[in-house]
């Protein structure tokens, strides 16, 4: 079971911190987002150490993933937020090594229900 929380509206330039509290095997750690008639599209994802980390070329150099294991929670921080990143945020665990697959969404094992994150221009 994955609980994400954190969402909400702020402007663009802005900064929100997602959070997701995850139960079971979490190998790998990812967070994926679904603007409103668009596909789910990959963000960022963690390994189980900490020390691999893979972003979406559309959020790199503004959005940090991190996980704390001892509280089994992942974050995204998102800094310099734009319009363009309203969307619904889910968190996603996987009890594997992914290799390859890290980045695709049908990977993964559990899924959150989803935080709205809104950016106004």
């Amino acid at each position: 079971q994955l609980v994400e929380s954190g969402g909400g509206l702020v402007q663009a330039g802005g900064s929100l911190t997602l959070s997701c509290v995850a139960s079971g095997r979490t190998y790998a750690l990812a967070w994926f987002r679904q603007a409103p008639n668009q596909e789910r599209e990959f963000v960022a994802t963690i390994s189980w150490s900490g020390i691999t980390r893979y972003y979406a070329d559309s959020v790199k150099g503004r959005f940090t993933i991190s996980r704390e294991n001892a509280k089994k929670t992942v974050y995204l921080q998102m800094n310099r937020l734009k319009a363009e990143d309203t969307a619904v945020y889910y968190c996603a665990s996987a009890a594997r090594y992914l290799g390859v697959e890290i980045k695709t969404a049908g990977a993964y094992d559990y899924w959150g229900q989803g935080t709205q994150v809104t950016v106004s221009s």
